[in-house]
């Protein structure tokens, strides 16, 4: 536990001033971040005795007396704070795992994975919920769990959305059920390596045991082989092949007895179908009744920025994904639709390709650019045949491609890049994209 210690807590996000909270109680805290313009944040915090300073050079109000640091997810491993604690081995931890070290004993669920988080993690709690069990909804999806700690009692549950990024610094932290939906290409900037992505993946199994259980997604080979030598309790979903639950004959097969037909289920795709089927398997543990899963498929009608339907205008369709932030992301969204599709890309250039797009854009038959990227997504475009359109920012590109497209088509948000060149977040992304289409005529 933390009491009387030294804590350096590296960013003011969510998560960062959500620890910084918590631990300003027994400690001396101090909290940084390059830039913060919230005055009333500022003053909260300090008025609960944390040290704000707001600088671009972190490193020089950093020494050894500290006893820990406390980093946000998104800072990356060569950070000049980073390394330097390292050099003084002072542990690094996210608030995550801090929150954890303050828990009663409760029942943790785990969801990780390149795509489908957001969806396996709230469906999983709505089943739960519908089920009348004492669940709380935390982590990557933006609740942090540090915020939540005061409502959390013994025996309760947590569905816990974790990004690779907070993966990277737990220690102690263990879930009673993991769930790894699937496994791409992505966050390499951040990583390095595909492999050293995977393998930090892994660390969700971290501290588990026979007790434990693992939901993986068996038709990823990826995910198969990199989980085939666990040595805990193990189930599998698939859209592919016969597995503990799958889909087959336009039903999801549970057991080998059908649970419900596809078209009961509101939201569509087969990869909303695995994230569906993993969420289950995590139900069933809870002994969650077949009726009651039923029941919140038939209303569930998806989470916020993906592939979310926002209105329609003159006969065109806007669907707002802004949560794809990588390349992978957009192709699900692609597989989704079958008529035409007038396509916004654009956002922070991380020098990824977009190569991997080409064989599923055989429906779009018009590419909008903006931010960073705009100039290589154009030049892709081109590459490809592909009429394209150079905006400058989200609204000039919302108007631009609701001037291209006729009834009938699909307008669609699907950047493939993260959104920080223009924005705080996806999500900031995703709002401004609905305003902007709210006020169309």
């Amino acid at each position: 536990m933390f009491k009387g210690k030294k804590i350096f807590v590296l960013g003011m996000g969510k998560s960062g001033c959500s620890v910084a909270r918590l631990l300003s109680k027994d400690n001396h805290v101090l909290i940084t971040d390059v830039k913060c313009d919230d005055f009333d944040l500022i003053k909260e915090l300090e008025n609960l005795g944390v040290n704000v300073i707001i600088t671009k050079n972190q490193a020089e109000i950093f020494d050894d007396s500290y006893d820990y640091v406390i980093k946000n997810p998104g800072v990356r491993l060569d950070h000049p704070i980073v390394i330097k604690a390292q050099k003084y081995n002072i542990p690094i931890l996210t608030e995550l795992e801090v929150a954890y070290r303050y828990l009663p004993k409760v029942k943790i669920v785990g969801i990780t994975g390149s795509n489908g988080k957001t969806t396996t993690t709230t469906i999983t709690y709505e089943f739960l919920k519908a089920a009348g069990l004492p669940v709380h909804l935390a982590g990557n999806i933006g609740y942090p769990l540090c915020s939540q700690l005061d409502e959390i009692k013994k025996d309760d549950i947590l569905v816990i959305e974790i990004s690779s990024h907070q993966l990277v610094n737990l220690d102690k932290f263990k879930v009673d059920i993991a769930v790894l939906t699937n496994l791409y290409q992505v966050h390499l900037d951040f990583f390095g390596t595909f492999e050293k992505y995977k393998f930090n993946k892994l660390r969700i199994f971290n501290n588990q045991d026979e007790k434990c259980l693992a939901v993986l997604n068996k038709g990823d080979k990826e995910v198969y082989e990199l989980t085939k030598d666990l040595k805990v309790r193990k189930e599998y979903f698939s859209s592919k092949d016969k597995a503990d639950i799958y889909v087959d004959d336009n039903a999801i097969i549970y057991k080998s007895k059908k649970m419900i037909e596809l078209s009961d289920i509101r939201v569509k795709g087969v990869h909303n179908y695995e994230n569906i089927m993993a969420a289950i398997l995590v139900a069933k543990e809870f002994n969650v009744s077949d009726n009651v899963i039923r029941e919140v498929l038939n209303n569930f009608a998806g989470v916020a920025h993906r592939i979310e339907f926002v209105t329609k205008v003159n006969g065109r369709e806007f669907y707002n994904d802004s949560k794809a932030t990588n390349v992978d992301s957009t192709i699900t969204a692609l597989k989704s639709f079958d008529n035409d599709i007038v396509l916004i890309l654009g956002g922070l250039d991380r020098g990824h390709s977009f190569e991997p797009l080409i064989p599923y854009l055989k429906n779009v038959k018009h590419i909008v650019c903006y931010g960073e990227t705009k100039n290589r997504i154009k030049d892709f475009a081109i590459k490809n045949n592909i009429d394209v359109t150079v905006t400058e920012n989200l609204d000039e590109a919302v108007h631009a491609a609701y001037n291209i497209s006729l009834e009938g088509d699909t307008i669609l948000l699907s950047p493939a890049c993260a959104s920080w060149d223009q924005y705080k977040n996806f999500e900031e992304r995703g709002d401004e994209f609905k305003k902007i289409v709210s006020e169309l005529n």
